[in-house]
């Protein structure tokens, strides 16, 4: 189960850093383009929260199927801390994954709120490029390539 669920993963996550490039440039784009905001733009941003959403599921999922609740109990917390590579897998990369993941829905959520095309442009702007820093921070690069 837990490699089936790694496999879905790290496969989703593709689309998941696609989608956030595609939904923050967009927005960048179209604010300092002075554009109106349409349906394909609020399909982009829904699309980019269903994916992030997705791949939050599946991380909590692999977080507990990993074992990794079991080793925190074994080994402690300092220990823990004090090993940067499970610093990283345990506490670093899912806390700024969650972060990203907040960031996107209260810019989505407060983009729906405006009622003209560029502030809706530049709240989607603002908080989906903070997410996509944060998930481009601490994407495990050595094992995608």
């Amino acid at each position: 189960m837990y490699s089936t669920i790694q496999m879905i993963h790290s496969y989703w996550a593709y689309l998941v850093l696609t989608m956030i490039i595609i939904a923050s440039f967009n927005a960048i784009i179209k604010y300092f383009g002075g554009k109106e905001f349409n349906a394909i733009d609020f399909r982009i941003a829904l699309f980019t929260l269903i994916v992030t959403h997705i791949q939050l599921l599946l991380g909590i999922a692999l977080f507990f199927a990993s074992g990794y609740v079991s080793l925190i109990s074994d080994i402690g917390m300092s220990e823990l801390m004090n090993n940067d590579v499970l610093r990283n897998k345990i506490i670093e990369h899912p806390t700024l994954m969650i972060i990203a993941v907040a960031l996107i829905t209260i810019g989505y959520s407060k983009h729906k709120k405006k009622l003209t095309s560029k502030p809706k442009f530049k709240v989607l702007a603002i908080f989906y490029t903070l997410a996509l820093a944060s998930v481009l921070y601490m994407i495990p690069w050595k094992t995608w390539f």
